[in-house]
């Protein structure tokens, strides 16, 4: 049995590195369409590097609006940005993302039109097109969707929230969820609106640090050993929750916030995040509960694989972003 578990545990931890390994593609793309004077349309086509290259994904805009003969391309952070203006009309046809069917990313479409209307829309593999004209509601209410997906979708998150699950004690498991919401909360709005950058790159190794980090100190709470960690993991999500949320941060500054509208689109990411982290508890305290109904050693089939793929996960996440 010892033998069976094992290689359970390797077929695993093998399936969610191979997840992991695309885990930066889930960073959405952003095209932003802006009418201007004289009949022109102003693109902005941003789309996330997913080691060390861009993906194989393009916009397709209306029959009307033909294709660039040349664009201004920069790199942002970790994105390329290309721009241009086309003669163009956005009052008929569709807008593809030719390639997007072969990714993991999804895009936010924003246009703006010369009367001051603005829509989003959110594209995705199975749905790579839309029809201009189209309603969609305010751009606002889409970061509910993205934030959402993107703790969802995003496993070092999901690692560190899992790791805490094993740390904490059930009684004490509100208040130190609690504590991780109200950390990353501040560090993504203070980044968010302007105030505060870090590189991405320190701060997606600190994250994978910080996720090896707990599952040692599970480890050490299960030798019956002690820290501080330990004795007040509410602390310790607060201070890892102020550096995850310059991760969500990275995210949202791949799209943007929407003019006049930075405030409500910041809240409703950030509740899409917490909608996506309630989400997850709940699945993994309704696993728990549920071996409770059966013969089943919690910490043999459940805790010690899950803390087999917290440290596995986060010692692999901090060398792949080491070397």
């Amino acid at each position: 049995m010892t033998f069976i578990r094992l290689g359970l545990l390797c077929c695993i931890i093998i399936w969610l590195n191979a997840a992991a390994a695309s885990a930066h593609e889930i960073r959405p793309a952003a095209l932003e369409l802006t009418e201007q004077p004289d009949g022109l349309v102003g693109v902005i086509w941003k789309q996330p590097i997913l080691s060390g290259r861009k993906l194989k994904m393009r916009p397709i805009l209306p029959d009307q609006c033909p294709p660039p003969a040349v664009t201004s391309q920069t790199i942002s952070g970790d994105a390329i940005v290309e721009s241009w203006q086309v003669q163009c009309k956005l009052n008929t046809g569709r807008i593809t993302i030719e390639g997007l069917d072969r990714t993991l990313t999804d895009v936010f479409v924003r246009i703006r039109l010369l009367d001051g209307a603005e829509t989003a829309h959110i594209l995705r593999p199975a749905s790579a097109s839309f029809a201009l004209g189209t309603t969609s509601g305010s751009p606002a209410s889409a970061y509910l969707r993205i934030g959402a997906e993107h703790m969802l979708f995003g496993w070092d998150h999901l690692l560190f929230v899992l790791g805490l699950l094993l740390l904490t004690a059930t009684r004490q498991l509100l208040w130190v969820i609690t504590a991780f919401t109200l950390g990353h909360s501040v560090t993504l709005a203070i980044t968010a609106l302007g105030l505060f950058t870090l590189p991405s790159e320190p701060v997606e190794l600190l994250i994978a640090l910080s996720i090896f980090f707990l599952a040692m100190e599970v480890v050490r709470k299960w030798n019956g050993k002690t820290s501080l960690t330990i004795r007040k993991p509410w602390l310790i999500a607060l201070a890892f929750g102020l550096l995850h949320g310059l991760g969500f941060a990275g995210a949202l500054a791949d799209i943007g916030l929407p003019k006049g509208e930075e405030i409500s689109a910041l809240l409703l990411f950030n509740l899409g995040v917490e909608i996506g982290q309630i989400m997850f508890v709940a699945l993994a305290l309704t696993l728990l509960w549920c071996t409770r109904l059966v013969s089943v050693d919690r910490r043999k089939w459940i805790e010690t694989p899950a803390l087999y793929l917290v440290g596995g996960l986060g010692a692999f996440y901090t060398l792949s972003r080491i070397l």
